[in-house]
């Protein structure tokens, strides 16, 4: 069994030096000191030994196990070190490939543009403005004064004095009002900042306001436009439905609802079991907003909407918590 052993070795040793790649190098493991290798084999042997003979066989066959698993060993660091290199950085082709991921728009980012995208095409144009904003222009412009309740409807974060984060996009409509004569038709998309955090609110969110003022602009013209706006972002089939409502800034005011996207009117838990859900606010401009701006209400009268991007896009695909938008969570992010 010794000299079975030792034959063993020299040949093993003999086929390792004389492989050419690793994958030779492999077949030589496995066949020599593999499970059912030709090493193994040979112990199984053992057992025919006398119990003088089989410590000196044992000792003779774990030296041969080793001396193979050493020369494999060598043999893959000196194939891995002859590989290609550039640059004198060694390029390893036994390792397995890297995956490359492709960059894609955030879904924020998707529906922000398809809403810029639909209004540009109905004739607005854009407009932006300061994300840290007056108090006059956040607030007293838009019809409420200082102590006003309707302040109360917005958590605000304030900087010093009379600064703060805008709550609104609606300050752009009163500087946009401010530097240019009727006719005005703009829109203002951008970030906006209220102290609110929860499933679907966030500290930091995105909004889109709508202004469009001229001679004889009329509450049908703004249901026009929101109408064609919503057929277009949720298809030609979904109904919906202006409710009186109010805002300091707009009289008469309205809020818009939409069939809900998931149940199709049908009510679920989404909607409340109401089969509507609420989409954005609007209303026709009030005279003393337009005062403020040095516009004669009595000449001109316009129209103004503002919705909430999240809002859009969580309805869009059917995301229930407006905090998978800025997770960075990439499972959530690669679906879009």
């Amino acid at each position: 069994m010794i000299e079975r052993l030792e034959a063993l070795r020299q040949k093993a040793l003999s086929e390792i030096k004389a492989a050419k790649d690793l994958d030779v190098v492999e077949l030589i493991r496995v066949k020599y000191v593999g499970r059912k290798g030709e090493l193994t084999s040979i112990l199984r042997d053992m057992g025919s030994l006398s119990a003088k003979e089989r410590p000196k066989v044992g000792k003779i066959a774990n030296d041969v196990k080793l001396a193979l698993i050493n020369a494999i060993e060598k043999k893959i660091e000196s194939h891995k070190k002859s590989l290609l290199k550039d640059d004198n950085i060694l390029i390893d082709y036994t390792l397995p490939g890297r995956r490359d991921f492709s960059g894609k728009k955030h879904p924020i980012t998707l529906v922000y543009n398809e809403i810029v995208e639909i209004f540009l095409g109905m004739g607005f144009e854009l407009a932006e403005g300061p994300e840290i904003e007056l108090d006059y222009y956040n607030f007293e412009a838009l019809n409420m004064p200082k102590h006003h309740p309707a302040r109360d409807m917005q958590d605000t974060f304030y900087v010093e004095n009379d600064w703060l984060l805008r709550t609104q996009t609606s300050p752009v409509q009163i500087r946009v009002m401010e530097s240019q004569s009727p006719p005005v038709k703009v829109i203002a998309p951008g970030k906006v900042y209220r102290r609110d955090y929860d499933v679907s609110h966030s500290p930091m969110f995105h909004q889109v306001e709508g202004l469009m003022v001229g001679d004889d602009i009329s509450m049908a013209d703004l249901k026009g436009v929101l109408t064609l706006f919503l057929h277009r972002m949720y298809g030609e089939d979904v109904d919906l439905k202006f409710r009186p409502s109010f805002f300091p800034f707009t009289e008469p005011s309205a809020e818009v609802d939409i069939q809900c996207v998931i149940c199709k009117g049908k009510g679920c838990r989404l909607c409340s079991w109401t089969g509507w859900l609420e989409i954005l606010g609007a209303g026709m401009v009030d005279p003393n907003v337009f005062k403020m701006v040095g516009y004669d209400p009595e000449k001109v009268t316009g129209f103004a909407f503002g919705m909430g991007i999240e809002r859009i896009a969580m309805l869009k695909f059917g995301i229930d918590d407006i905090r998978l938008f800025f997770e960075n969570d990439i499972r959530f992010l690669d679906q879009f």
